[in-house]
């Protein structure tokens, strides 16, 4: 059980200087932390936690579940039953959060007007759900995770396209450095495709899968954060519970498209087992507790989170499908590595340090460095 509460060494009194009572800085910051058998645990770290078990253990279940023998379940199926599983529990989480008037919020909210401008990106998730299951049964999980990252690419350009974003120096270079280790991936790919279990399998079909999954993912979150961003102020959890009313919705419609007549035959939870369900509930669980976490993980945490992830679906893939780490695929998967922490962190900063150069920024005005004595300026460097 994690109980999530702020804690703080102090209090500052309000309307008494920092500097007077020798604060130093941050050092009244209020920091979220969970208490964990007793003890005080910052929040960001575990936040690095579930986020590597997440990133690590969903990609090996897939895979396990899509090669492991036996009758093969419906991928379409096993999507509806993760939006299903979403929403009950955000349900739940809305119900506590509210305690009361529970019934009213949720006609009020959920159907609201900007319901159906999610509409976009719940179907946009629902092929993404379903590519990610056939790329895991052409691919090796270690490939796979590598590749996937290439959805930094899509999204940065959906950011810009979209949101007006820019890159700085360091991220427009992390994104070659990114296309340059996924492309040595894929040559050591192709070129042990024909070893081991893989035999039968169809790399090229899973790389198409994750590709299409990159760009449909990239567009469906920054279409997200705008819709969140510009829309009505909700909860997390009622932007879950609308994405998976319509995750359902556009699912059932996948299965009666798609995959009908297999349904119809064997049922809708044939070939269905333990690591099945195993992979329905991380899926869907584990999405939703990183929607909780990630605002406590910052871009080095995540950079660290996805870097070892990296690692241990690389190291386990050797044991539990005989993967064998060849020079190409360490060479690639070590410049992703970087190219992943290289985006997350911002480019050093310059000084300005010329007395001519020196000005006074507050509230979006200069004053120059002459008139120190300006009223409501304080002085300081620019920096570039």
């Amino acid at each position: 059980v994690l109980i999530v509460q702020n804690t703080a060494a102090e209090r500052r009194p309000r309307g008494t200087c920092p500097m007077v009572l020798g604060w130093r800085s941050g050092a009244g910051k209020r920091e979220a932390s969970v208490s964990l058998f007793g003890q005080e645990v910052p929040l960001k770290w575990v936040s690095l936690v579930v986020l590597i078990v997440q990133n690590t253990v969903l990609v090996l279940a897939m895979r396990i579940s899509r090669t492991s023998g036996g009758e093969l379940y419906v991928a379409s199926t096993a999507v509806v039953c993760a939006e299903v599983v979403k929403l009950v529990i955000s349900l739940i989480c809305l119900r506590g959060e509210l305690q009361e008037n529970f019934l009213s919020y949720v006609m009020e909210e959920v159907f609201s007007s900007d319901t159906l401008l999610l509409a976009v990106p719940g179907l946009l998730y629902t092929v993404q759900n379903n590519l990610l299951f056939v790329a895991l049964s052409n691919l090796q999980a270690a490939v796979y995770q590598v590749t996937y990252q290439l959805k930094i690419i899509t999204t940065a350009l959906m950011s810009r396209l979209l949101l007006g974003k820019s890159l700085n120096q360091n991220q427009t270079a992390s994104l070659g450095l990114l296309t340059v280790g996924v492309a040595l991936v894929q040559l050591a790919n192709t070129s042990s495709s024909g070893q081991g279990p893989s035999t039968g399998q169809r790399p090229m079909l899973g790389l198409g899968c994750v590709l299409v999954a990159c760009m449909t993912s990239g567009f469906a979150g920054v279409y997200t954060e705008k819709v969140i961003k510009h829309g009505r102020q909700v909860s997390l959890f009622t932007r879950n519970i609308q994405l998976a009313l319509f995750g359902i919705l556009l699912g059932l419609a996948g299965v009666l498209v798609s995959d009908l007549e297999q349904v119809s035959r064997n049922g809708f939870f044939h070939g269905y087992n333990a690591m099945v369900w195993f992979v329905i509930l991380t899926q869907a669980g584990g999405g939703l507790m990183i929607a909780v976490v990630m605002k406590y993980a910052d871009n080095i945490l995540k950079g660290f989170a996805t870097s070892i992830s990296i690692v241990l679906s690389s190291y386990l893939s050797t044991m539990l499908f005989d993967f064998s780490l060849s020079f190409l695929f360490v060479v690639g998967a070590s410049i992703v590595i970087g190219a992943v922490f290289l985006y997350g962190t911002p480019p050093r900063q310059r000084a300005i340090s010329s007395d001519r150069e020196r000005v006074v920024l507050n509230k979006g005005r200069i004053a120059p460095d002459d008139s120190p004595k300006s009223a409501g300026y304080s002085r300081s460097h620019v920096t570039v």
